[in-house]
């Protein structure tokens, strides 16, 4: 099964934005990974499993805002269409190549 975790919060004061990378940090520590910048996605093996996850996030849901969690089974998942457009990325510099002779 598939936990989705999608959410939106307020980023408007410093605090606010800590809070939001707070709980950024622990979905990505429970396991998590980013899918979009406000989805994250993680595999579990059981729907207990999903239980002890389901409550790790409902711990760490700051007070104001809104987090939604959708679970879905493997084979629904299966059928996700994902559709990638061009992404721009920073060029990274090319390292220096050594010659030996």
């Amino acid at each position: 099964m598939w936990l989705s975790v999608m959410f939106d919060l307020p980023t408007v004061t410093k605090k606010d934005k800590k809070v939001s990378a707070r709980f950024r940090k622990e979905l990505e520590k429970d396991g998590f990974s980013m899918h979009q910048f406000s989805v994250y996605i993680r595999y579990c093996a059981s729907l207990e499993s999903a239980m002890v996850h389901i409550k790790r996030i409902k711990n760490s849901t700051p007070e104001r805002g809104l987090v939604s969690i959708l679970s879905i089974t493997d084979k629904q998942y299966a059928n996700i269409i994902n559709i990638w457009g061009n992404i721009e990325q920073k060029n990274k510099p090319k390292p220096m190549q050594l010659e030996f002779f």
